[in-house]
């Protein structure tokens, strides 16, 4: 082990060390089949978008295309052209470069590929609402799946439906063309149609599923939204005969990252335990959790041994008070509430691309003098209003890396020295 490196230090290694086994720099030039006869076209959205077409254009510089990434999140391509638009929330920029990623898609023969570069983001990033739905429709019931901490499985069922773009939309679009996704992923089980919402992978739900997520979880739906989930929505089947030259692959995900990171704690001098990378639920209900089993190991633990456990996934916040919510700093507020100081444990949690719910964060830290800092601020009250940014921005505690380019979702590490 590394004498100079302080616990709370590790813990920020790992965490930058998951980040870059994700950089799809690395790991996209391994991945480009053979080129084409006819053109490479490059479309895609999310926030690793910008940083997948910078790493195609590596290999294939005479290539084509749009993608739309999160404001801030552009990279300096040369024959790709990237959009900036708005995430979590969708704007008119995405709206526009959409609709011209769709006139691409249409223009390609059965002689081009069409590279369709997906990460996490592209759900709100791609938007081309169905029917008679407005901008402002879709604004609202995004709005709405966030503030009610839906399953991202759910909530991307349900934004299929209301798309035009959507599962498997774009790919029927693009055909006949060849037609290969390459996706990042940020969700948990690594499916590609969760993926911002699966542009390119068939679709099995149905309108009525999506009805029932939108009564499930209270999401009040305009009535042009009814009216294109009273009919036939969009989505592609997944034997529909124009998915028939497409094919899809995961360049990375969450296990990946965990193992890298779990590979370096190890080395290091930590033991680790993995805990899933496919963890769900309520990030309070999930912190007081993993608090109990913190301190049970800790209570296991010969004295000077150091245990390192990480976990992943994608935890959500119920909104209920005024804050921003994000779920990595609620998990580290709660997780520091349930261990209230305790001695020779410290904790991590953040996302992996810089942004955790609509803050420019990537999450938060707590050490055993967690308490301590907190003087002067009240960290249950805090987390009953949701304001876990607020309370760290206050205390210090904030991880704030600034765009990462990638986004392989939650990445959380506790670590547990014996006493």
């Amino acid at each position: 082990m590394l004498q100079d490196d302080s616990n709370a230090g590790v813990l920020r290694r790992l965490f930058d060390a998951a980040v870059r086994a994700a950089d799809p720099m690395a790991v996209i030039p391994q991945k480009l089949p053979n080129r084409p006869k006819g053109r490479v076209i490059v479309l895609g959205a999310g926030k690793a978008s910008a940083r997948m077409a910078e790493a195609v254009e590596t290999i294939w510089p005479d290539c084509q295309g749009l993608v739309i990434t999160r404001y801030g999140y552009t990279r300096p391509c040369r024959s790709i052209e990237i959009v900036a638009a708005s995430h979590p929330i969708p704007d008119a920029a995405g709206v526009t470069a959409t609709q011209r990623i769709l006139d691409y898609a249409h223009s390609a023969t059965a002689d081009d590929l069409v590279l369709a570069l997906i990460s996490g983001g592209a759900s709100a990033l791609l938007t081309a609402p169905a029917g008679d739905i407005t901008l402002a429709q879709k604004q609202t019931v995004n709005s709405a799946l966030l503030r009610a901490g839906a399953p991202i499985g759910q909530m991307n069922i349900l934004r299929k439906h209301l798309s035009a773009v959507k599962g498997g939309q774009l790919a029927a679009a693009a055909y006949p063309a060849q037609l290969l996704t390459l996706a990042i992923s940020d969700v948990p089980g690594d499916d590609l149609g969760v993926i911002g919402s699966g542009p390119t992978v068939g679709e099995a739900s149905t309108a009525q599923d999506a009805l029932d997520i939108a009564h499930r979880w209270g999401i009040e739906l305009p009535n042009s939204a009814l009216q294109v989930l009273g009919g036939e929505t969009g989505v592609i089947a997944p034997n529909d005969h124009r998915l028939v030259h497409s094919a899809a692959q995961i360049i990375a995900a969450p296990s990946q990252s965990l193992h890298v990171a779990a590979a370096l704690a190890r080395n290091l001098g930590f033991e680790v335990e993995i805990w899933g990378d496919a963890i769900e639920g309520e990030a309070r209900v999930i912190a007081n959790d993993h608090a109990a089993r913190a301190r049970a190991i800790q209570n296991q633990l010969p004295k000077g041994k150091k245990l390192i456990a990480l976990s992943g996934g994608e935890l959500t916040v119920t909104q209920m008070g005024t804050g921003i919510g994000g779920p990595n700093a609620e998990y580290a507020l709660a997780i520091g509430i349930a261990l209230h100081g305790q001695t020779g444990i410290y904790a991590l949690s953040c996302d992996t691309d810089g942004v955790d719910g609509a803050a420019d964060v990537a999450g938060a830290i707590i050490t055993p003098q967690f308490m301590e800092q907190s003087h002067g601020q009240d960290p249950e009250r805090a987390l009953e209003n949701n304001d876990a940014h607020g309370f760290f921005g206050k205390i210090g505690g904030q991880i704030i890396t600034g765009p990462t380019f990638t986004n392989v979702n939650d990445f959380r590490a506790i670590l547990i020295e014996g006493l």
